[in-house]
């Protein structure tokens, strides 16, 4: 961990229609291939940091930089190397898309205009679902897959796009004890097979804070504890 990928200076962020500022004040580097685990508790801020992180919320001060780059809301190509999972990303039963084919969206930004899926592109799919153990669901609906099966879907179509930087909000969210321990294990696996960067929001102690090399913890949109684990980080 030699380099910066993340940086936020003096940042403040609020949505639309909002007075109060979301996040206040935050300053935050994040060095190159950590696995940083964000906590505290509902309405906080956590999820408003990955989001002006990936240029989705746009901030009222301050200054948000990504591999040296500043991000705003037309950083299209930046965004092509951050791989997020939102929280409450979930497909209803009649979403007729197949598992294949919403992992496959993770390769569309690398293509050129009017040109047709590659090899390559189908090949990185399959192996990405062969990585989160789908590769007999990858023709079924996603819609009839459980919360716990679509998790690793949407884990797999990150592992697709080859993200250098992972924002993961509550990626066990929802989820039985069993799939909560899969989808865990495979966030650092992903983590590690990738050599990325991990940002990973989380309110309840379990593997992925056992794992992370830095806790930080977030109240009231400020960073009020910010500490390296002795021995944490993979």
């Amino acid at each position: 961990m030699d380099r910066p990928v993340i940086c936020l200076s003096r940042v403040e962020a609020a949505y639309e229609g909002e007075r109060a500022a979301t996040l206040r004040d935050v300053d935050l580097m994040v060095e190159e291939g950590e696995l940083l685990a964000i906590v505290g508790p509902n309405g906080a801020g956590k999820t408003t940091l990955l989001d002006v992180i990936d240029g989705l919320l746009p901030v009222t001060a301050g200054e948000v930089r990504v591999f040296g780059a500043a991000v705003g809301p037309h950083a299209h190509r930046l965004r092509r190397r951050i791989g997020y999972l939102p929280q409450d990303l979930f497909f209803p039963p009649s979403t007729p898309y197949l598992v294949r084919d919403v992992v496959l969206m993770a390769r569309f930004g690398d293509l050129p205009p009017f040109r047709f899926v590659r090899r390559a592109d189908r090949e990185a799919v399959a192996g990405a679902l062969a990585a989160v153990g789908l590769s007999g669901l990858s023709r079924r609906p996603i819609g009839r897959l459980s919360g716990g099966q679509q998790r690793k879907a949407l884990l797999a179509r990150t592992l697709a796009q080859r993200a250098c930087i992972l924002l993961l909000d509550e990626p066990t969210a929802n989820l039985d004890p069993e799939a909560k321990a899969d989808v865990e294990r495979l966030v650092v696996a992903l983590k590690e097979e990738l050599s990325s960067t991990a940002l990973v929001v989380s309110h309840e102690a379990g593997y992925l804070r056992d794992r992370a090399g830095r806790v930080i913890v977030i109240e009231e949109g400020r960073i009020v504890s910010d500490r390296a684990r002795i021995g944490g980080s993979v």
